[in-house]
């Protein structure tokens, strides 16, 4: 997915919200944001988002000399959504299609996100998620690919999230490979954030080795393309992840909310939608 113009003032938005949560020192912060809109003033509009996020938060550490701004932030979200993890194992067990459940509760898990949505309601957006129906739904595409699946990989998304994923892991029971950032970006998961979540007793817990919020593929480890290229079945968490490979015709499905007007009209729905899209579909 390309960038648009719409892009620029997210950009600008995500820098100020992620060095104030590094610091407080207010000449600092506008330092952060004249070397951001340089930045963007030279923005090749063919590149995706996240590629320019990656070039974002890179100046964001240099400034604040803080690597992980949203270290706290991503622990609490963790720690919220560990505590919701009964109910939501209660809800898959009383559910009539436990995989589709965990599946929509892998979405709901989407909403954690300090770039796109730093004010969301963890508990509120969830039930709003169960009860509302995607706008793209390929859940039965996912669940016939799930049944002759051997290798999968899951690209997590947000740390929060991973809880989340951690669910529907358990209800696919089959080897996954879960995949995460190669280091702090944004609120996105790292292997420290998805072993605070449990995931690695489930999965086998890798770096993609790429440090941008998304998979750019050619900024990405040998060891993991290995994993991408092998994967007959790819569940794409986040807008992120969308952005950098919606192009690629491989076996991916995408579990996302869209947060932002661009992405939204990308996939052909409403800003605020959920979505469960098979790359691979004719519609």
């Amino acid at each position: 997915m390309k960038t648009y113009l719409d892009c620029i003032p997210c950009f600008l938005k995500q820098a100020l919200f992620a060095a104030r949560a590094a610091l407080d020192d207010e000449e600092k912060i506008k330092e952060v944001l004249d070397r951001v809109g340089m930045l963007v003033s030279e923005l090749p509009l063919d590149s995706s988002p996240p590629e320019t996020g990656r070039e974002v938060y890179r100046v964001v550490r240099e400034v604040t000399g803080v690597d992980d701004p949203f270290a706290t932030l991503k622990a609490e979200s963790i720690e919220k959504a560990l505590a919701l993890y009964p109910s939501m194992k209660q809800i898959v067990g009383d559910s009539d299609d436990p995989l589709e459940t965990a599946v929509r509760l892998a979405v709901a898990g989407n909403l954690i996100d300090f770039g796109a949505n730093p004010d969301f309601n963890l508990e509120r957006d969830v039930k709003e998620a169960l009860r509302k129906e995607p706008a793209i739904n390929h859940y039965e595409a996912f669940k016939n690919k799930l049944e002759g699946a051997r290798e999968i990989l899951y690209l997590g998304d947000n740390a929060g999230e991973t809880v989340f994923d951690r669910v529907l892991i358990e209800v696919m029971a089959k080897p996954v490979t879960y995949a995460v950032r190669e280091r702090p970006v944004i609120n996105d998961a790292t292997v420290e954030d998805a072993v605070r979540s449990g995931l690695d007793e489930l999965a086998e817990v890798v770096s993609s080795g790429c440090d941008a919020p998304g998979v750019i593929l050619n900024r990405c480890s040998e060891p993991f393309l290995d994993h991408y290229k092998r994967a007959d079945l790819i569940i794409s968490k986040g807008q992120g992840n969308y952005e950098t490979l919606s192009g690629e015709q491989r076996p991916i499905f995408y579990l996302l909310k869209t947060k932002c007007p661009v992405i939204a009209a990308d996939l052909g729905v409403k800003d605020g939608d959920t979505v469960i899209k098979y790359a691979l579909a004719n519609d």
